[in-house]
């Protein structure tokens, strides 16, 4: 994040969370050093983090269960459901090469979700502000 951006704490998700507009739409920019993202319940307090603060999730690698991105676990399943349904959308933050480079059925899932608008794996947040300003 830029110095640039406002800040505001959010206190629900992790300490060092914060609301920042990017690319014109409030995120939810989560800190490498919060809870990790493991599951359902995870993605709940992250999604209730958001209520009539975001409209978008940002969650760094560094806090993703590595289960979420063995797709036979299916963490990323319950996770990416618990968004669509509540309709927050998600990014994942970072780089996922060595992830993808392990998994066929990983990679055509970063693929097909890069493709939508609803979960994004995205490298930075420059890339996230691109996406977000289409």
């Amino acid at each position: 994040m830029t110095q640039e951006q406002e800040t505001a704490s959010t206190g629900a998700a992790g300490d060092g969370d914060v609301v920042v507009p990017v690319g014109g739409v409030p995120v939810l920019w989560c800190t490498d050093d919060g809870p990790v993202l493991d599951g359902e319940q995870a993605a709940l307090d992250l999604i209730g983090a958001t209520f009539g603060q975001a409209d978008l999730v940002a969650v760094p690698v560094a806090r993703i269960a590595p289960e979420f991105f063995a797709l036979t676990s299916g963490v990323a399943g319950a996770v990416v459901q618990k968004f669509v349904n509540y309709r927050v959308r998600l990014a994942v933050v970072g780089d996922v090469s060595g992830f993808v480079a392990e998994s066929t059925a990983l990679r055509d899932f970063v693929r097909e979700a890069n493709r939508g608008g609803q979960t994004w794996f995205v490298a930075d947040e420059t890339e996230l502000a691109g996406r977000l300003r289409r």
